[in-house]
C-alpha cells in the first residue's frame, strides 16, 4: 500500500497593498498553516511567505478510491484522527515549536463543511492555547499563492487559472490579497469532469492523473468532443455538456456493439478540456494586456495542460508560471504563503471564525 504521507521538504478583514508590504520588518515571520478542505490533512511551516520549512500531507485517496469519490463523513473522521500528528510532524520537520510561530493560518472555505470545521477548530484551539494570531485563508487564494513558493521573482499583477476538482476560476491577481474573478465554471469544474469521465471509461478515481497517463497512448484527434462557450461571458467555463457528450458516445458504442478505445476517448476528452482552458485564458491575457500568466490547482499538474500553456504563452509573449505537482494538490504550504501576505496586511480573525463551504474569492 502506498504511503499516504508526503513531505515536499520544502474572510478578508484587512486592507492594504504593495505599499504596506514594502514596510515589512526585518524580523522573520513564521506561519504555521493548516489545510483540511477536502481529503488531504496537511500542515506546513512557512518562513517569510516563500520559504517552506516543512509541508506534510496525509492523503486519503486510497481510502476513498473504493467509493469512486470523496465521502465527506469518512474524510472528516480521518481528519480528526490525523490532524494532531500532521501538525506536530510539520513543526518537528521545521525544527520549530508552536511558541516560535508568528501566526496560524487555516483554510476556512470553500470546501466540504465537515473537513473544513476540523481544520478551523484545531487552528482556533492552537491560537487560543498559544496566544498566537489567527488568519483565515481562502482555499483558492492558497492555490494562486502556491506559485510564489518556487517563483521568487513572481509578483502581482498577473492572471491565473485555478483548475481543480471543485473549482475552475480565471482570476486577475491585482495585488497580494486582491483578486477579481473574470471567469468561472457554470456547472462542473474541470477536475470534476475528469473524475466523472474517468469513472465512465473504467479508469476509476482519482480521474485526473489516470486520464493524463492513459491519454499518452491515445489519439487526441480520434473523437471530436464539443468545446462549450458561454454566450454572455467569454471567460466562463462549462464542462457538463462535454461530460454528457462523452457519455453519449460511450452509450452509442455500446448500442452498436462497437469496441471503445479507452485511450482515444481519454485523449480526445482531455484535449477538449485543455483547448477550452487555454483559449479562454489567452483571450483574457490579450484583452487585459497581462505579461505574466500562472496556473494552479490539481488540474494544473496535468502534463498536456502545462505543455499547451507553455506554447500558448510563448506565442503571446507572456511569462508562464506553474507550481510543481506537489504544490498543485491541496497542501498547507500554499496556505502558509497566502496567510503570510494576509497577516502582513493586518488581517486577523477572532475565535468566531467558522467554516464557509461556499466562500467566494474576494469575500
Amino acid at each position: 500500500m502506498e504511503d499516504p504521507w508526503m513531505d515536499s521538504g520544502g474572510g478578508r478583514n484587512g486592507k492594504g497593498g504593495m505599499s504596506g508590504l514594502a514596510k515589512m520588518e526585518e524580523k522573520a515571520t513564521w506561519i504555521l498553516a493548516i489545510e483540511s478542505s477536502c481529503d488531504e490533512t496537511a500542515a506546513a511551516v512557512v518562513k517569510d511567505g516563500r520559504e517552506v520549512l516543512s509541508n506534510v500531507i496525509y492523503s486519503q485517496i486510497e481510502l476513498h478510491t473504493i467509493y469512486g469519490g470523496v465521502v465527506p463523513e469518512i474524510a472528516s473522521r480521518k481528519h480528526i484522527e490525523k490532524i494532531n500528528q500532521v501538525v506536530q510532524a510539520a513543526l518537528d520537520q521545521a525544527g520549530k515549536k508552536l511558541e516560535h510561530m508568528t501566526a496560524i493560518a487555516v483554510t476556512y472555505g470553500p470546501g466540504l463543511v465537515g473537513p473544513l470545521l476540523i481544520g478551523v477548530s484545531f487552528a482556533k484551539a492552537l491560537s487560543f492555547a498559544g496566544g498566537i494570531p489567527l488568519v483565515g485563508v481562502h482555499h483558492i487564494e492558497g492555490h494562486i499563492n502556491a506559485n510564489y513558493i518556487e517563483h521568487k521573482e513572481l509578483e502581482p499583477p498577473f492572471a491565473c487559472l485555478v483548475a481543480s476538482g471543485g473549482h475552475s476560476h480565471l482570476v486577475m491577481v491585482k495585488d497580494y490579497g486582491e483578486y477579481e474573478v473574470i471567469g468561472r465554471t457554470r456547472d462542473d469544474a474541470a477536475g470534476e469532469a475528469f473524475d466523472k469521465v474517468a469513472r465512465a471509461i473504467g479508469l476509476g478515481y482519482p480521474g485526473g492523473p489516470k486520464i493524463d497517463k492513459v491519454s499518452k497512448q491515445g489519439n487526441p484527434d480520434a473523437i471530436h468532443f464539443p468545446r462549450a462557450k458561454v454566450v454572455e461571458s467569454a471567460y466562463d467555463f462549462s464542462f457538463s455538456g462535454l461530460k454528457s457528450a462523452v457519455l453519449n458516445y460511450l452509450n452509442s458504442c455500446q448500442m452498436k456493439g462497437e469496441e471503445v478505445n479507452q485511450a482515444d476517448v481519454a485523449a480526445s476528452f482531455q484535449k477538449a478540456v485543455v483547448d477550452v482552458l487555454v483559449e479562454h485564458s489567452m483571450a483574457a491575457v490579450r484583452e487585459y494586456g497581462f505579461r505574466k500568466f500562472a496556473i494552479a490547482g490539481g488540474v494544473a499538474s496535468n502534463s498536456s495542460l502545462r505543455e499547451a500553456f507553455v506554447e500558448a504563452c510563448r506565442k503571446e509573449g507572456a511569462a508562464f508560471y506553474s507550481p510543481s505537482p506537489i504544490f498543485c494538490t491541496d497542501n498547507a504550504a500554499m496556505i502558509g504563503t497566502a496567510g503570510y501576505y494576509e497577516f502582513k496586511k493586518g488581517v486577523r480573525h477572532g475565535y468566531d471564525l467558522n467554516a464557509v463551504p461556499n466562500l467566494r474569492l474576494g469575500e
